[in-house]
C-alpha cells in the first residue's frame, strides 16, 4: 500500500491530508486503515509516538461518520487536556472539506457551560478528557447511548493518573455493540487488564519492537539532590555548548518554570505546552526545526508527534511515569545512523529505575559526574577559540577599519591581544563558576533532621494502613489525585497496620498537607502530618542504675517465689 488513494478514502479527506503533507501511510495507518473501513470487531493498536495513531483511526472514522445525524457517534477519551486539544485539532484539519460533520473537545478548566451549548448544537466527535467527559454525561448533556465508536487513547497514562472509576463509569453508559478501539505507544499489564475488562476478541496490531534502544544512542545517568536538577540541567547544557535537544518535564507546570529559568538566564530555549495556540506552537516550532533555539523543553503529549532530525541530546528532567516511555523519548536522537545522547537526572531514590531501563533498553548506563568549573570553562572557551578560527573574514568591508584598530591597540603585545579578547566574551563564565560546588550525591547521602530521611525529602505521617487495604501504589495514586500534582518525588514507604509513613520531596510540603485536608479514604477520614524524629529518652546515670537494680531484684524474687 504506496498511497493513501489506495485505501479508498473520499476525496474530501484526500484533499485536505494532501494539503496537511502526508504523501505515503505510515506503518500503522497502513495496518490499520483498512480493517477499520472493512471490519466492526475491536482493535488494539501499539506504535510509538510519532507514528500517525491519530489519523490511522480518524481519518477512516470521518469517513464513516453520519452527517445527516448530529448524535455523538465517535467518543474519544484521552488523559490530558493537551492531549484531547491536539487530538480535536487533528481531526479538524483531516476533515477541513467534509461538509455538516461537527467535532468538540471537552475537557476540564474550561468553561462548561459553553462546552454544554456547544453539544446541544450537535456534534458527531467528542473528544474528551474522563473527568470532564463523566461530569457531562452525569449531566445528561452528553448522550453516549448511539455511539458507534469509542476510542481509548493513551489508556495506560488513563490508570496510571488515576481515571479507573471514571472509566468504568463512562464505559457502563455506552451501548454493548460499540466497536471499541485502543491505541497506545506502550501495552503494559494495565493495558492487558482493559482489554479484558472492555475489549472483545480484538485485533491486534504492533508495528515495531519498543522495547530496545538504538545501538548509536549513549544513555547516561546523572544522580543528585532533587533540589539540583534545575543547576544540572544548565551544567549539562553549558559543557555542551552546541546542545541542540530536548528536555522532558513530567508536568506542563515543569515545562513552563524550567523553560522560564532558562530563558531568564541567558540559555537559546522554549517550551512547549498544551496552553500554546496552534499559531504559538507553529511558531515555536519553526525556530526550533531551523535551529533558533538550542533547548525545547516539552512533556510527552506536547511533544507527540515530533520528528526532529540531528538531535544532539534527549534530557530526561524527570524519568517517565511508564519506564518504557523512555525508550521513544532517547529514540528522538541517534536518528538516520548518526549518534546520539540520552541523559536522565536522578536523585538516589530512582536509581531502581535506572536498573528497570536498562533491562527494557538491553543497555548499560553509564554514570556521569555533574561537570565542575573548570570543565565548564575549557568546553566553552575551546568552543569559542573554534568559532573564532573558523569565522569567515569579509576582508572587502573590514579592511578599511584596520588601521585605527591597529593604532588602538598597539599598546598590547600579542599574548595579552589574545587574553583581553578571549576574556571580553568569557569572563561571564569564569566568573559564575568561580564558586561552584559539587553538585554529585556522595556514596552515604547525608541526612535530614527527621532521622532515616535523605535530604530534599521530608517524611509524612498518614494514619491509615494495610488494615485499609493501602499499598505502595495505591498509596502513590492516592498523593496524585489529592495533589494534583505529577511529579512529586516519593521517597521511602513504610506501611504498618494501622499507620503509613512515606517521604516526598520537601517543596511540595505545603500542597501535600493542604491536599489531604478533610480527605477521605475508603469511607474513613484521613489525615496527613510531617513526622518528626522521635526525642531520645535519657535519665541521669545515677538514677538508671538504681532503677535498673531495683528491677533484677524484684524479677529475682519473682523466680524464687515460682520455685
Amino acid at each position: 500500500m504506496n498511497t493513501f488513494k489506495e485505501f479508498g478514502l473520499i476525496p474530501q479527506i484526500l484533499r485536505a491530508i494532501e494539503k496537511i503533507g502526508f504523501i505515503e501511510p505510515t506503518p500503522i495507518q497502513e495496518k490499520t486503515i483498512p480493517i477499520l473501513l472493512d471490519s466492526s470487531r475491536d482493535l488494539i493498536a501499539q506504535a510509538q509516538t510519532g507514528t500517525g495513531k491519530t489519523a490511522a483511526f480518524g481519518l477512516p472514522l470521518l469517513q464513516l461518520t453520519n452527517r445527516k445525524s448530529l448524535d455523538v457517534q465517535t467518543l474519544i477519551l484521552c488523559p490530558t487536556r493537551e492531549l484531547c486539544i491536539q487530538l480535536a485539532k487533528d481531526m479538524e484539519s483531516y476533515s477541513r472539506y467534509i461538509d455538516n460533520l461537527h467535532i468538540l473537545a471537552v475537557y476540564g478548566g474550561a468553561n462548561i457551560v459553553t462546552q454544554i451549548n456547544s453539544l446541544k448544537r450537535g456534534h458527531q466527535i467528542v473528544v474528551g478528557t474522563p473527568g470532564r467527559t463523566l461530569d457531562l454525561i452525569r449531566r445528561k448533556n452528553l448522550k453516549p447511548v448511539n455511539i458507534r465508536w469509542l476510542i481509548l487513547d493513551e489508556a495506560d497514562k488513563m490508570l496510571e493518573m488515576g481515571f479507573q472509576e471514571e472509566l468504568d463509569m463512562i464505559l457502563a453508559e455506552t451501548p454493548d455493540e460499540k466497536q471499541t478501539l485502543l491505541f497506545s505507544a506502550t501495552i503494559p499489564n494495565g493495558i492487558e487488564e482493559i482489554a479484558a475488562k472492555y475489549i472483545s476478541s480484538p485485533i491486534r496490531i504492533s508495528v515495531s519492537d519498543t522495547s530496545t534502544g538504538a545501538d548509536n544512542i549513549e544513555h547516561e545517568y546523572y544522580k543528585v539532590q532533587a533540589r539540583d536538577r534545575y543547576e544540572t540541567l544548565k551544567r549539562i547544557s553549558d559543557v555542551n555548548p552546541n546542545i541542540y535537544g530536548l528536555v522532558f518535564c513530567r508536568t506542563r507546570r515543569d515545562v513552563k518554570e524550567i523553560a522560564d529559568k532558562l530563558i531568564h538566564d541567558g540559555y537559546n530555549a522554549d517550551a512547549l505546552h498544551g496552553d500554546l495556540s496552534q499559531g504559538q506552537r507553529d511558531f515555536v516550532m519553526k525556530r526550533f526545526r531551523t535551529k533558533k533555539l538550542q533547548i525545547l523543553v516539552a512533556t510527552d503529549v506536547a511533544a507527540r508527534g515530533l520528528d526532529i532530525d540531528n538531535l544532539s541530546h534527549v534530557i530526561n528532567y524527570n524519568l517517565p511515569e511508564d519506564l518504557e516511555n523512555y525508550v521513544h523519548r532517547s529514540g528522538r536522537t541517534g536518528r538516520a545512523g548518526k549518534s546520539g545522547i540520552s541523559v536522565a537526572i536522578i536523585h538516589s531514590r530512582e536509581i531502581n529505575k535506572i536498573r528497570n531501563i536498562e533491562k527494557i533498553l538491553g543497555k548499560k548506563f553509564t554514570q556521569k559526574q555533574v561537570p565542575n568549573a573548570k570543565e565548564i570553562c575549557e568546553k566553552q572557551l575551546f568552543n569559542l577559540i573554534g568559532k573564532i578560527e573558523k569565522v569567515e573574514v569579509d576582508h572587502q568591508h573590514i579592511d578599511q577599519f584596520m588601521p585605527v584598530i591597529y593604532e588602538k591597540l598597539s599598546w598590547l603585545d600579542r599574548e595579552e591581544l589574545i587574553k583581553h579578547f578571549v576574556s571580553f566574551e568569557f569572563n561571564r563564565f569564569f566568573s559564575y563558576y568561580k564558586n561552584a560546588r559539587d553538585l554529585n550525591i556522595e556514596k552515604q547521602p547525608k541526612k535530614s533532621r527527621v532521622k532515616g530521611c535523605e535530604e530534599g525529602f521530608s517524611r509524612f505521617f498518614l494514619n491509615i494502613g494495610s488494615k485499609k487495604n493501602l499499598n505502595p501504589s495505591r498509596l502513590i495514586g492516592l498523593i496524585n489525585e489529592k495533589t494534583r500534582i505529577r511529579n512529586i518525588n516519593i521517597g521511602k514507604i513504610e506501611i504498618q497496620q494501622n499507620f503509613t509513613f512515606f517521604e516526598a520531596e520537601s517543596r511540595f510540603e505545603a500542597e501535600i498537607l493542604k491536599a489531604f485536608q478533610k480527605a477521605v479514604f475508603s469511607g474513613e477520614p484521613i489525615k496527613v502530618e510531617l513526622s518528626k524524629a522521635r526525642p531520645q529518652k535519657s535519665y541521669p546515670e545515677k538514677k538508671y542504675d538504681q532503677r535498673t537494680n531495683r528491677m533484677k531484684k524484684q524479677n529475682r524474687k519473682k523466680r524464687y517465689t515460682r520455685r
